[in-house]
């Protein structure tokens, strides 16, 4: 059967949505192990990483289930729900590629002030101490801090930040278009006839 039919309609939505369960399993179990083996102490992170991969696997399941079954509801809830996903990562995409320094360096800062466990992490990591000065009389997770020569963690995040962004903004719009992918082949394998059926059979 050409391609475009309603075999190949049903396979491409198949695969797109098994890498879909791929990646969000993917996530799930990247949050989990950085978690158990200490590398994130933040259970808000962990927990919000863990609960897109969930969002993601569930989305993925109804969309290979009513592939599957070529079940009208199903892909209409599945197009549906994709197709808001879309919007939102396509926002996020646009501000990650498009923010300024100046948003970019208060972004950071109310981040960083909104965590005292992710310091933690950030200060353990990165060897560094503090965001906007050094305080040596108070605490810190980095060697440095016991040699006194520290630099601030804000430098160093600035640093990667602009690159960090430009990468999760490239990121988030790939999967945008893997996403009006998804919308399309539902779309239109929802309207397309099963050969298996009796040739009247509308489904």
């Amino acid at each position: 059967m050409a391609c475009g039919g309603f075999v190949c309609s049903r396979s491409a939505l198949c695969v797109l949505n098994i890498i879909y369960v791929m990646v969000s399993l993917l996530m799930t179990g990247v949050a989990a192990w950085g978690k158990w083996f200490g590398l994130v102490s933040s259970f808000r992170v962990m927990a919000a990483v863990i609960a897109v991969g969930l969002f993601l696997f569930a989305v993925a399941i109804v969309g290979l289930y009513g592939a599957l079954k070529h079940h009208q509801g199903l892909l209409f809830f599945y197009m549906l729900i994709l197709f808001m996903v879309f919007i939102v990562q396509f926002s996020v995409a646009c501000a990650c590629l498009a923010i300024s320094k100046e948003q970019q360096n208060l972004l950071l800062e109310i981040g960083w002030n909104k965590s005292e466990s992710m310091q933690k992490d950030l200060e353990r990591t990165l060897d560094c101490c503090d965001f906007i000065k050094v305080n040596y009389n108070g605490t810190c997770e980095a060697n440095c801090f016991n040699d006194q020569t520290c630099t601030l963690c804000s430098e160093i995040i600035q640093n990667y930040a602009d690159d960090a962004l430009h990468f999760v903004g490239g990121i988030s719009l790939f999967f945008c278009f893997t996403e009006i992918l998804g919308v399309w082949l539902a779309y239109r394998y929802r309207n397309q006839k099963d050969p298996r059926q009796y040739p009247g059979a509308f489904i």
